[in-house]
């Protein structure tokens, strides 16, 4: 079957995700490019007997090279010569959006532009003459509400008409005699040397002193020649950049004079945007709102998916009784029936069994991504990081860390600053990860049995706490420039669209499930075998090789209350993943019917408590570590390494201690 690419991008918040969703399906994969380091998607659709492969690059609102995000998704374009290339415009706000249009248009590309969120335009007053839109870009435009699959069909259709073309009229913008004859005399001169972007796309950067462009002529015989050329503009014009951009939004402001008009709508639409604008956005009412979704989302959590939990505890437990039974029955080596049931069944089914309340988590998130309140609560928190020294755009990957820690870091590379990535990425690790989540459940499901929902959501704030004053130490310490304000700009609210959201929602899990079948059934397998040995030893007694190890750390740990080995080998092995610490608590007391009686029998409501912050608050994963030494380097990766481990260890001792004393 023949095979095209299709390649889709546009800015943040336009609804690129749904529309993804919408072609693909559930044809879908993270894709593997070389030199990527952000998440990609791949997904497939077949239409008129043609296998379409869609890539769905990061959100971008640029082609610069000055974030990330804005290099991979300009470089993916450049390399992979597209057959078409998708670009979702949210449409009640085509100004700014057809900004990256252009942008498209200079490099060539076969550009088809995806008016979507169609209805919210409307309903904003605002209808837009599709046919004239074509002749002015000479493009192809597409109506779609992607929530509703509301003209997926015809963008389809429209994909496969665009593929079938050799090129794309170019559509140029006009920056003036000047610049124009600039320009012109740049392409003559780099033609010569066949830059990999189209000859006026790679003019165009030069002006605007992109140093990744500049790079690909810099030991050419032609840079000499080139750069005297850009200087002569930059006598007639100082701000260049400033000048070309103001160009291109001067097009597109008088194209969009062109092609839209105002009609009637129904004010109390509008109206009611702006009415939850005024409270979820205010300085105190917005806080407070922040606060209680989240309080109310980890009560969902536990309320919503304890029967589930507990379904799939019982059908494990059940598993391992009857499964040792039979094996027994039939004189299997008892090693392997140990390793089958307190190994395997024992160590992940302790951890598998919080999947439904992960999937719940994440569910929410994405249901409160999908209607826009993602971008508000990214917005209030601005106020706060700013006290504390941060970017208000700190505040996006913070909240990415309560999935997990690791693409939470690698998302810092949008910040703009080193001193803002690096603060960052320090604070992060504190953010409660959902890796943490089964120690939280398993401990608040035995000793905080009515108040599971408020203590899971004090975990999550002092984590908080702790990531904001790590930042705010050492930026006093290591970095004293001021912070710029963030701008913002909040999408309009949208109805979540439950598809979406359950998509959303398996992507995330299915990591937490992936991780279970892999790094977890190894790290079990070893707990295991160090429960098991030596032969003569009680199975996960002292005397076994784990008890020995466990005994050797746990002095350090009594005086936050749990001094006991177990619990010291299951913080080591925590170090691995953290579902590691309840894997290795169910490994070392054989499985979910033994864990709950044995841990009401080392710990206390308050040791139970103090644990938990340890866990939450102690060295990150090694997975964490290895990404904060990629992308800050190793001289921080130590001394986050060093620094949660102290900050953990401290705070469970004061907490105990304090308690105790009171």
């Amino acid at each position: 079957m023949e095979e095209k690419l299709i390649i889709l991008t546009g800015n943040p918040n336009t609804g690129k995700t749904t529309i993804f969703n919408a072609l693909t399906g559930l044809h879908q994969k993270t894709g593997n490019w070389p030199g990527v380091t952000v998440e990609i998607k791949e997904g497939y659709f077949t239409y008129e007997g043609i296998n379409f492969k869609v890539i769905d690059l990061p959100g971008t609102y640029s082609l610069t090279s000055f974030t990330e995000d804005e290099r991979i998704a300009r470089d993916i374009l450049v390399r992979e010569k597209a057959d078409a290339v998708v670009v979702i415009v949210d449409a009640s706000n085509i100004e700014r959006n057809l900004y990256l249009v252009t942008l498209l248009l200079e490099l060539e590309q076969k550009v088809i532009i995806d008016l979507n969120m169609y209805d919210i335009a409307r309903d904003k007053g605002v209808a837009i003459d599709v046919n004239h839109m074509e002749k002015l870009l000479g493009t192809k435009c597409v109506i779609t509400i992607g929530n509703k699959k509301t003209g997926i069909e015809t963008l389809k259709k429209t994909i496969y008409e665009v593929s079938k073309q050799e090129k794309q009229p170019t559509i140029k913008t006009n920056y003036g005699n000047e610049v124009e004859e600039v320009i012109s005399e740049v392409e003559d001169i780099i033609r010569n040397v066949a830059p990999p972007y189209p000859s006026r796309f790679f003019a165009l950067r030069l002006l605007e002193n992109d140093q990744t462009i500049w790079a690909h002529i810099k030991d050419a015989s032609i840079y000499r020649e080139v750069k005297k050329l850009v200087e002569s503009i930059y006598n007639r014009f100082p701000d260049i950049e400033t000048y070309l951009i103001e160009k291109r939004y001067g097009f597109i402001h008088g194209l969009t004079e062109e092609c839209t008009k105002r009609i009637e709508v129904m004010e109390n639409k509008i109206e009611l945007t702006n009415k939850l604008d005024r409270l979820f956005t205010h300085p105190f009412y917005g806080t407070i709102f922040f606060l209680f979704f989240i309080w109310l989302t980890f009560n969902i959590v536990f309320n919503w998916g304890s029967p589930f939990t507990n379904l799939l505890e019982g059908l494990f437990s059940f598993t391992a009784i009857n499964l040792s039974r039979v094996l027994s029955s039939i004189n299997f080596p008892e090693w392997i029936v140990s390793l089958l049931t307190d190994g395997i069944i024992g160590g992940v089914g302790s951890v598998l069994v919080f999947f439904p309340n992960i999937f719940l988590l994440f569910f929410i998130f994405a249901a409160l991504e999908d209607s826009g309140y993602m971008a508000r609560a990214a917005f209030i928190t601005d106020r706060l990081m700013h006290r504390i020294g941060l970017h208000g755009k700190s505040a996006i990957p913070m909240i990415l860390g309560f999935g997990c820690n690791v693409p939470a870091i690698m998302a810092t590379r949008t910040l703009e600053t080193k001193k803002d990535r690096v603060l960052t990425t320090l604070a992060i690790p504190f953010m409660s990860c959902s890796a943490r989540l089964p120690v939280y459940l398993l401990f608040t499901g035995i000793f905080f049995q009515n108040h599971r929902g408020s203590i899971l959501f004090s975990l999550y704030l002092i984590g908080i706490l702790f990531g904001l004053l790590t930042a705010k130490l050492f930026k006093k310490t290591f970095f004293k420039e001021e912070t710029p304000p963030i701008i913002m700009e909040l999408p309009l609210y949208h109805t979540p669209d439950i598809r979406n959201m359950l998509i959303s929602a398996w992507e995330r899990s299915y990591l937490f499930i992936r991780k279970a079948g892999t790094i977890i059934f190894g790290g079990v397998i070893v707990i295991w075998a160090l429960s098991y040995f030596p032969v003569s030893a009680t199975y996960a007694g002292e005397n076994s090789f784990i008890g020995i190890l466990g005994n050797k750390l746990a002095v350090l740990l009594r005086p936050a209350g749990f001094g006991y080995w177990q619990a010291a080998v299951a913080l080591l092995f925590g170090l691995v993943a953290k579902e590691l610490v309840v894997g290795t608590l169910g490994t070392v007391f054989g499985g979910e019917m033994e864990l709950t009686r044995s841990l009401t029998t080392i710990f206390t409501p308050l040791s139970a408590y103090a644990f938990m912050l340890m866990t939450l608050l102690y060295i990150p994963c090694i997975a964490t570590i290895a990404v904060i030494k990629q992308e800050a380097g190793i001289k921080w990766a130590i001394l986050a390494t060093i620094w949660s481990l102290f900050v953990g260890w401290l705070v469970a001792v004061l907490l105990y201690q304090g308690f105790r004393l009171y």
